[in-house]
């Protein structure tokens, strides 16, 4: 399935009403933050990285609408990349996933302050916030309709964390990508766990873009990732945020990303209208091609071993240089 045949699915998720909550109380737009009496870790929870993915602003308006405030040490909420969400269409949602380029792609500090993008200005004006971050949730949704994934990064600490939080069901263990660093893997967040013991960084997708079922899945972590970093009481988080926990996952599987596979260019296509999670049995598969305009199909894709999973398969942003499904073993978590 080419970039060209891909079916547009349905957005049903409303964009929320942040008009209110847009200014902040930072002195930066966007950006909230609290800090209680009693010491205590930096946490955030940030969302619109990408100007299409509402589940997360939707969750961080519920948490502003609610008073949530820290137990202990601070609570920042940020509404990120607002230029990009501010040209949000439903009937092209994909076009306002960033401005000038993707900002969850900047967070090296010589990219930060090489250009004058919109999205490296934005980085610049969130880095204080981030730097002092202990521990990090970053939502966002998917191109494809999937199931929700828990993106840890290589450290065991998170891997941990994902395990106490219960849910979902597949955490993806993965080094980033090639085309820039992710906010969850800036500074202290990719060290080593002897290095940056006391940090912990997730980024939840949360599903399709435009299924009701993102902003549920959002809402509910933002309850246990709260709970376990000490901001919430679980007692608190029942009365203020009512209905939003949902059940625990049956299982956990980590997905050991193992290949990534970057597009040469725009029309990358796969063989079939793979949904991501799909178990491949036989090494050698082909799953994709790296196609041309002028040259049709060529260098096939295979998978590199058996049972081989396939993690967010998706062409919807195939161009050169951008990963369009990686490869990964899978262990089941006890």
């Amino acid at each position: 399935m080419s970039k060209s045949s891909v079916a547009r699915l349905p957005f049903e998720l409303a964009c929320p009403d942040i008009s209110a909550w847009r200014k902040g109380n930072t002195g930066v737009e966007g950006v909230w933050q609290f800090k209680a009496d009693k010491p205590g870790q930096n946490i955030t929870v940030s969302a619109l990285v990408h100007g299409n993915e509402l589940c997360g602003a939707w969750a961080l308006l519920g948490l502003l609408q609610a008073g949530i405030r820290p137990q202990q040490g601070s609570l920042t909420l940020i509404l990120c990349n607002l230029a990009a969400f501010d040209q949000f269409d439903p009937s092209n949602h994909d076009a306002s996933r960033f401005v000038d380029e993707d900002l969850n792609r900047q967070w090296l500090p010589k990219r930060i302050d090489a250009a004058n993008t919109q999205e490296r200005q934005r980085a610049r004006a969130l880095r204080p916030f981030i730097a002092q971050t202990d521990w990090l949730l970053d939502l966002h949704s998917m191109h494809e309709r999937a199931a929700p994934l828990l993106l840890t990064g290589v450290q065991p600490r998170n891997l941990q964390l994902a395990k106490a939080l219960k849910t979902p069901q597949h955490i993806v263990v993965d080094e980033g990508h090639k085309e820039g660093v992710r906010m969850r893997d800036f500074g202290r967040f990719g060290l080593s766990d002897g290095e940056a013991p006391n940090t912990r960084s997730l980024l939840l997708e949360c599903g399709f873009h435009g299924d009701l079922s993102s902003r549920a899945v959002a809402q509910d972590m933002c309850v246990r990732f709260l709970i376990e970093a000490g901001t919430l009481t679980v007692s608190d988080a029942a009365l203020q945020l009512v209905d939003w926990q949902l059940a625990d996952a049956p299982a956990q599987w980590a997905l050991h990303v193992t290949h990534a596979v970057v597009a040469k260019s725009e029309y990358f296509c796969f063989t079939e209208a793979f949904q991501g999670l799909e178990v491949i049995a036989k090494a050698g598969t082909i799953i994709g091609y790296q196609s041309s305009a002028t040259h049709g199909l060529s260098d096939a894709v295979r998978t590199p071993y058996d049972d081989c999973v396939l993690v967010m398969p998706s062409v919807r942003q195939a161009r050169a240089g951008v990963t369009v499904v990686r490869f990964a073993t899978r262990q089941l978590l006890t």
